[in-house]
């Protein structure tokens, strides 16, 4: 069941959920906080609906990802990542192990302070984004 708040944003964006669109949410709300590819979101999706393709996942994905229920992330590895916004506030920051890959969220915004003196130059800041790469404790 997709969560209230992802409903409620899409309503009020007008956007209509197909069934496919529907699948491709469920997946994601079912991997909250894996970080997944494109390609892994399609191999889950075609699972529930062998007859989805490829182009369907990516088209949604990013129109998901424009709207703002999506953020669109990259981490250096040649593709990108998506996961729900949770609601409007910033985007959390990661750590990624360069050994496994395994991806860690810090809910913390750690650029508070350095977004509040951009803003007194004049610059409006939309969002940001901090991923700091190493290696994880079970890797060392």
């Amino acid at each position: 069941m997709l969560s209230r708040y992802v409903l409620d944003k899409l309503e009020n964006l007008s956007y209509k959920i197909t069934p496919q669109r529907k699948a491709i949410l469920q997946v994601l709300e079912e991997n909250q906080g894996d970080h997944l590819s494109a390609e892994q979101i399609f191999l889950s999706v075609k699972k529930r609906m062998p007859n989805v393709g490829i182009a369907t996942v990516y088209r949604t994905l990013d129109a998901l990802a424009n709207l703002g229920v999506l953020h669109k992330t990259s981490f250096d590895e040649g593709l990108f990542r998506y996961e729900f916004c949770e609601d409007d506030r910033h985007h959390h920051h990661h750590l990624v192990c360069v050994t496994c890959g395994n991806i860690t969220e810090i809910e913390e915004d750690l650029l508070y302070q350095l977004e509040r003196k951009v803003e007194d130059q004049g610059f409006k800041v939309i969002d940001h984004s901090l991923v700091i790469y190493g290696i994880c404790q079970g890797c060392q």
